[in-house]
């Protein structure tokens, strides 16, 4: 657990730094980071869905993972955990919710919290969760410093998902193939997109949070496929 703690633990400081200086930047210097950002992780997220080998693989795991999303309400769940939490905090910027279910969503989406979990909780080799977590703590001052302290509470999420991956480690090694990591990278990449357009403040919300299960229906998908006779 030594790796996800490490994550915990930087996307907290991130968040303390971030909230620290966020006063001394106007609010149109605010506005154009935030922009920013949200360009770059559209473009990671793309360049990580572009490497699919096989978009029938891609595209079922977002239908079924959407329609999974949707019975079990993920987003809304999220959601109102992020207003549980907010109504125990002052928060001026009154982006509480929104900064931490951006941030959650953010940091458990992508092959580095399940590899790096997996990895840490085979092996002890923590490697890529401490790259994850400078990766993480860089992000959470930027999105700490435009969106509000309900950034260091993705904290808890981080915690819950990547521990119980880290816990879970030896059952699921064996069906991690090459061909498996790359479908389950591929619909992390296509919902970091989404994360960004939403980041971006358009007359459009895409319900990231209810299309995570993608990301295991892609593992069982690519499984399937490989062992299909075309």
């Amino acid at each position: 657990m030594l790796g996800t703690i490490v994550n915990v633990l930087t996307i907290i400081a991130g968040t303390l730094l971030g909230t620290t200086f966020k006063n001394r930047f106007s609010e149109n210097i605010k506005n154009t980071v935030m922009q920013g950002l949200s360009l770059t992780i559209m473009i990671i997220g793309i360049s990580m869905a572009v490497k699919t080998e096989n978009m029938l693989v891609l595209t079922l795991s977002i239908v079924i993972g959407g329609i999974l999303g949707e019975i079990f309400k993920i987003e809304d769940r999220l959601n109102s955990f992020g207003k549980k939490l907010e109504s125990g905090f002052q928060d001026e910027s009154g982006n509480f919710t929104r900064a931490f279910v951006t941030a959650s969503l953010m940091y458990c989406v992508g092959a580095m919290a399940v590899l790096g979990s997996i990895q840490s909780g085979l092996d002890g080799n923590h490697d890529i969760l401490f790259v994850k977590s400078i990766l993480d703590g860089t992000t959470a001052v930027v999105f700490s410093s435009t969106m509000g302290f309900g950034v260091a509470f993705s904290a808890i999420p981080v915690l819950l998902y990547q521990g119980a991956i880290t816990l879970a480690a030896s059952f699921v090694k064996d069906f991690l193939t090459t061909a498996v990591i790359t479908e389950m990278s591929a619909a992390g990449g296509l919902l970091i997109f989404g994360i960004g357009i939403n980041m971006l403040g358009i007359n459009v919300t895409i319900k990231v949070g209810n299309l995570l299960p993608a990301i295991f229906v892609a593992i069982a998908m690519a499984m399937l496929f490989v062992h299909l006779p075309f």
